[in-house]
């Protein structure tokens, strides 16, 4: 089928690497995304440079006690959502998580549980470091592999007192398997209805939706995640592992949900009850939008500054409407 671009502003001003990384990912999708029906529309904005970092997590284990029986879970509808792709996680996006949970009034827990050795001693004290230098209120680490536990009143307490909660790295099973359907996950939705963050990088990016991202290459591995955002599947590592085909493999067969595509050193800020989406960082954020009816396939390319509305980013007859550039905004 014909592919229409539909450029934005150039992507000259971007390092080299990351503009082969970006087109690599639009002419491999443009031949792709035509199976998600009608005709393939790109729309491409620019980017700041990239820097990648090493990421770090952490450990701790709790004491148990029987819980009470859990009240039914249900979707958020406040709060905000900080989704990082992976890599090194940029000093705008920690900021921005504390100051969405509060900035010195913030209570932050942190969550290794993805992490294969969140059990080891002592590396709990990595995990919290770049934490308790923005100077919130508290910054604790909270982990277990018990479901017991995770279901335990006294042990999930820190979690009824947060102001954010932030996932870190690894395999995000890890997490699914020990907290999904606990009362961890029912105090992680309560904090968001009561207007909290929750945040996550790679791994902690996954398990934000229902429909999780669980491993494979071309073809993914699916699982149930938390449904923090829904009506989207959510991929990370996005252009530096070249992901595309992968998320795309998911819309196949959901073709009712967007595909999120964060790259890494890159954020996406998400507002649960407005849908809006901001993205800071360093590098792109890709929508793969499945064709509904009467309307074209499409990937939208976000950059840092751009804004989007989730809830209509798939229904918009132009879709060059979905996406409001940071200088734009005002004028919408």
């Amino acid at each position: 089928m014909p592919i229409r671009p539909v450029l934005g502003q150039s992507l000259v001003a971007s390092p080299r690497k990351y503009r082969t990384l970006l087109y690599g990912v639009v002419l491999t999708g443009a031949g792709m995304v035509a199976m998600l029906g009608g005709n393939p529309t790109i729309r491409t904005t620019s980017s700041a440079e990239p820097s990648v970092t090493p990421t770090t997590t952490t450990t701790t284990m709790p004491k148990t006690k029987p819980a009470p029986a859990l009240a039914p879970v249900s979707a958020p509808h406040g709060g905000t959502l900080v989704i990082c792709g992976g890599g090194g996680i940029p000093d705008p996006v920690r900021n921005r998580f504390v100051e969405l949970a509060g900035g010195p009034r913030a209570r932050l827990v942190i969550i290794p549980t993805a992490h294969t050795r969140a059990e080891v001693p002592g590396a709990a004290d990595s995990a919290l470091d770049p934490w308790m230098a923005r100077g919130a209120a508290s910054v604790q680490i909270f982990h277990t592999r018990s479901r017991e536990s995770a279901n335990d009143a006294e042990f999930v307490r820190p979690l009824s007192e947060a102001t954010g909660v932030w996932f870190g790295g690894g395999r995000q099973s890890l997490v699914t398997d020990a907290y999904l359907g606990t009362e961890v996950e029912r105090q992680l939705k309560a904090l968001l209805m009561r207007g909290g963050v929750i945040g996550g990088t790679s791994a902690g990016a996954a398990l934000m939706t229902r429909v999780m991202i669980a491993g494979g290459r071309t073809k993914a591995e699916l699982s149930e995640g938390f449904d923090f955002l829904p009506g989207a599947v959510v991929d990370q590592h996005f252009l530096r592992r070249n992901r595309l085909t992968r998320l795309l493999s998911v819309l196949s067969d959901h073709p009712n949900l967007i595909g999120l595509g964060i790259d890494e050193s890159t954020a996406l800020i998400f507002d649960v009850k407005s849908h809006l989406m901001n993205v800071i960082g360093d590098s792109y954020v890709v929508a793969c939008v499945p064709g509904s009816v009467g309307h074209d396939a499409r990937l939208e390319i976000l950059k840092p500054g751009d804004q989007a509305n989730l809830s209509t980013m798939k229904n918009l007859d132009d879709p060059s409407l979905a996406i409001a550039p940071a200088a734009a905004r005002e004028a919408l």
